[in-house]
């Protein structure tokens, strides 16, 4: 019965729009290693440990951000934001068409917007969010990512390093609760 319930989730992942690979692709996999190690250093600053890197079509990496909520007493110094700034920046325009964007944690309302505003081509996440999550996992409260009736949508693929991702988080809260 547990497989049943397994495949039958995968599909209606699938049927959503939605991917988890079993077997990671090496890019995938590379890149969000990085954008576990810029989470842990929101960790050792006292933030949430979220972290995200965008690479291009080419394999470059142009952009690259962690959680600085507390650092920066700024509700919107999410990871995300500040890799799509840094992005932006660096390639000298708002569109970031080609662009994958590796965050460890599925991104909420304000960033899965974002991405959808720069256009961004693919989203690959580590973690599920329950809480916040808005890029259409089994647990998140919405999709802004696919929505039929927004101009652009993104490529999502989830549960990328998800334990590895998962772990950082739980560590980081189980640390605050002594």
């Amino acid at each position: 019965m547990g497989a049943f319930r397994a495949r039958a989730a995968i599909l209606a992942l699938e049927s959503r729009g939605l991917t988890l690979e079993a077997d990671l692709s090496a890019q995938d996999e590379r890149w969000m290693r990085e954008a576990l190690t810029l989470a842990g250093q929101a960790a050792a600053a006292g933030e949430v440990p979220v972290g995200a890197v965008i690479v291009t079509a080419g394999g470059e990496r142009v952009g690259g951000g962690q959680n600085r909520r507390e650092v920066d007493r700024d509700p919107t110094a999410h990871a995300e934001m500040a890799a799509i700034r840094q992005a932006a920046a660096q390639l000298g325009a708002w569109r970031l068409a080609g662009c994958t964007l590796y965050v460890t944690l599925e991104p909420c309302a304000m960033c899965a917007g974002a991405a959808v505003l720069a256009r961004i081509r693919r989203l690959v996440y580590g973690a599920s969010d329950p809480k916040g999550g808005f890029c259409g996992s089994p647990v998140s409260l919405g999709d802004l990512t696919r929505h039929p009736g927004l101009n652009h949508r993104l490529e999502v693929t989830g549960g990328v390093l998800a334990e590895e991702a998962s772990a950082q988080l739980k560590g980081f809260f189980a640390g605050l609760r002594g």
